[in-house]
This record gives structure tokens, sequence and C-alpha cells, in this order.
């Protein structure tokens, strides 16, 4: 195959989703720990099952990045390869790719390796493949995709709410009092990453529907969304995602919202109700 896009599995989309006859499409799992039990972030990851196995685990859950090797193979199977990660001031992923894309090059220094950071993680991720899709369907020669590809990195956001705080509370991160006390009066979390690719809480909404006001009132002071493409990811919340997809078309002039289900990775930090937005 002469076009590769590859991502690590932060980015929401299953292989299985992906179809193109000329451009291949691999992602690169993580791997989640949770007490004595290790799930790898692939396509036939069951959600439900790790988010049990979270719920059961006393002690804190962490994540593994994949490592260099892992990205060296899927790059090695195409001759002109764009890889897009997880947001490096989250996760040591970013840096695995490029210490494998600097292995592939130097042994195969015919082949042409970009690695992008995302500055995000899901939808925005998504929205960067189906770009680089795009682009090298079209014939666009190497260099200018990833040009491209870099502009458009640079005006995707992404912001999320939260409503359930277990894992916060497990590592560390919320006091139990605190994340008892949100749930108990049903108020979400709302919070955007920043163009630096860290996270910033914007504050807190109560209720589902003034939640999905927040977040759309984030949105638009956050960019100009006429005509943008927005993918929303939901941990096992069709009927939140469905709602805040109304309530998207309702006050922004985007273009189109698709939604999707949040893979391990993603899963792992929304929890249970979580929902992302790219855009």
């Amino acid at each position: 195959m002469m076009w590769n896009i590859v991502s690590d599995s932060s980015c929401d989309l299953r292989m299985s989703d992906f179809a193109s006859e000329t451009v291949g499409f691999e992602t690169v799992p993580l791997r989640l720990q949770v007490g004595e039990r290790e799930f790898l972030d692939n396509d036939y990851l069951e959600v439900p099952e790790l988010l049990a196995a979270m719920n059961a685990e006393k002690t804190a859950s962490s994540t593994a990045c994949p490592s260099p090797a892992a990205f060296a193979r899927a790059f090695e199977k195409g001759e002109k390869t764009v890889c897009f990660t997880i947001s490096a001031n989250l996760s040591g992923t970013y840096n695995a790719a490029v210490m494998a894309r600097d292995m592939v090059l130097e042994e195969h220094p015919e082949k042409e390796i970009c690695v992008i950071d995302s500055k995000a993680t899901a939808g925005a991720m998504v929205l960067l493949i189906r770009r680089a899709k795009e682009l090298m369907e079209a014939g666009e020669a190497f260099e200018n995709i990833c040009a491209q590809l870099r502009l458009y990195q640079a005006a995707l956001r992404t912001c999320f709410t939260l409503e359930n705080f277990d894992n916060l509370i497990k590592n560390g991160r919320m006091r139990p009092l605190v994340g008892t006390l949100l749930h108990s009066l049903g108020i979400h979390v709302v919070a955007d990453a920043t163009p630096q690719g860290t996270i910033h809480v914007s504050g807190k909404a109560r209720g589902e529907a003034r939640t999905y006001q927040v977040l759309t009132a984030l949105m638009r002071d956050s960019k100009d969304c006429a005509g943008a493409e927005v993918v929303i990811s939901h941990c096992e919340n069709l009927p939140g995602a469905l709602k805040l997809k109304e309530q998207i078309l309702k006050d922004l002039p985007v273009k189109r919202v698709d939604i999707q289900s949040c893979r391990g990775l993603t899963s792992f930090y929304a929890m249970e109700k979580g929902l992302i937005v790219g855009y």
C-alpha cells in the first residue's frame, strides 16, 4: 500500500469502520491496566467489560502507550505514512511514534513518514484522519498533505463533559467528598483542550439540558463554527449524544454532526456517560 494512515487507539475510530481502495489505515493500541487485568485497546475490546472491571477495582487503574516497535510495524506497511497521536502533553505516545519514524527511516530512507501531535483525542483525531484520507485519495503531494494537516490540526478544538468521577477519585485527582457531592447534585464537569493539548476545566453545569447549552456556548466562543464538521464520542451514552447533537445543530451553523462510541482509552478517562466533542 502506497498511502498509509496510522493512529493510536485514542482516535475512537475502529479499523473496521475505515474503507478505501487506495489508503490503508491502522490503529496502534494502548494498554489499560485494571488491577491484575490488562486490556488491549483494539477493535475487539468490550467497553462495558472494561468499565465493569474499573468499577469493581478499588485501586487506581493506569494506561500504557504503545511501544516504538508497534508503531514501526505499522509504518513499514506503507510507502507514504501520516500518523496522528493523542496529545503529547497527555501521553508518551507521540514520542514513541517519533522514535519509530526514525527507526524505520534509518532502514528504509526511501519511505516518507509524518508524525502529527493532534494535541487532542477522540473526534478531533477522526477529523484529521478523514482529511488525510481525502487528500491522499485526491493525489496530493506528500509534503503538501502534511502541511495542510498541520494547519487543520491547529484549527480543531475539543471539549467534553463528565458526570462519573470515580476514575478521577481513584487516581487522586479529585477528593471523594467532592466527587460524591457533584454526582448527587447532578452536576457535570465541562472542560476543553487548550491549543497546547492540555486540559482546562471551564466550569460546571447542573442537569443534562443545561450542560449541553454550556457546551455549545463553549464551542461558539472557541472558534467560528460556520461550516465546521463535528464528531461526538460517547461512552455508553447514545441518548445523551443524540440530545447533544440536536443542541449543536440548533445553536451552531455547523456542516454536520457525527456520533461514534468511545474505544477503551477514551472510555477509561470519560467513564460512563461521558461525551467528547471534536470540531
